[in-house]
């Protein structure tokens, strides 16, 4: 099953749950009113639980559009790095650089591959093996070319290119890592259900209105389905694939 498909079923879920619970908190606040409690205004434990749902949304949401832009800017980087190093391996001898450069389009392919397989767990972890066992060789090959050419430029040039080079692949493996604790989707999952409780139990007294009730469930469900699939870039319908576009232009260009 998918992603998209996992984060919808459980978005849907939470909306029934949502719509149950207002329900329920609206047959609580009338039961109040038979035995002549007085509901009163919003509560200060309305106006928390409101407060913390929004502000826990809020930040959520707004870690996910900066953790996105980063993604995309060290696709950026690991292009420039990647295209910056092959054009730099004209400074070793001509004889070192054929088997270097079939390296380099190796290494690219795997690059490519370990997020374009990110679904497929064991090609994505195998790709990412793949690069790794590339870099190694590719730094060996390039030690042993500039040390052949018996100039400094190799090592003040190439080396220093190689090696951001190699640095940006932690990075991103990182970045692809870095997400808030599962605790703060819970937390959200139970602040909603909480407040739907209480959004419900305000209405008891009135009319029902089945398009409030929708509507309120439907939006808080909506808005954490968008946090979530923005927050995996790479596996739901929001998607970070189009900035690997410009790691392809850099392979397509190793002729």
């Amino acid at each position: 099953m998918g992603f998209a498909l996992e984060n919808l079923l459980v978005v849907c879920a939470l909306f029934v749950t949502m719509v149950a619970l207002q329900q329920f908190g609206r047959s609580l606040g009338e039961r109040h009113r038979r035995l002549g409690r007085d509901k009163g205004g919003t509560s200060p434990a309305e106006g928390a639980v409101y407060g913390l749902l929004s502000l826990f949304m809020a930040f959520t949401f707004s870690g996910a559009g900066t953790r996105f832009e980063a993604r995309r800017h060290l696709v950026v980087q690991e292009a420039n790095a990647i295209g910056t190093a092959w054009l730099r391996l004209d400074v070793l001898p001509m004889e070192y650089q054929p088997h270097l450069r079939d390296l380099f389009r190796q290494y690219v392919d795997a690059r490519l591959d370990r997020y374009r397989l990110l679904r497929d767990r064991s090609a994505g972890e195998a790709s990412r093996l793949r690069a790794l066992a590339l870099q190694q060789e590719i730094w060996s090959a390039a030690v042993v070319g500039a040390n052949a050419s018996g100039k400094t430029h190799p090592f003040t040039v190439l080396l220093p290119a190689l090696n951001e080079m190699i640095d940006i692949t932690t990075t991103r493996e990182e970045a692809m890592h870095l997400h808030p604790p599962p605790a703060v989707f819970v937390m959200i999952g139970v602040l909603t259900l909480i407040a739907s409780v209480f959004a419900g139990y305000g209405t008891a007294g009135k009319a029902r209105s089945w398009i409030h009730a929708v509507a309120f469930a439907g939006v808080l469900s909506m808005s954490l389905f968008v946090i979530i699939d923005y927050e995996f870039p790479r596996l739901g319908f929001i998607r970070v694939d189009a900035a690997d576009a410009l790691l392809t232009d850099v392979r397509r260009s190793m002729h």
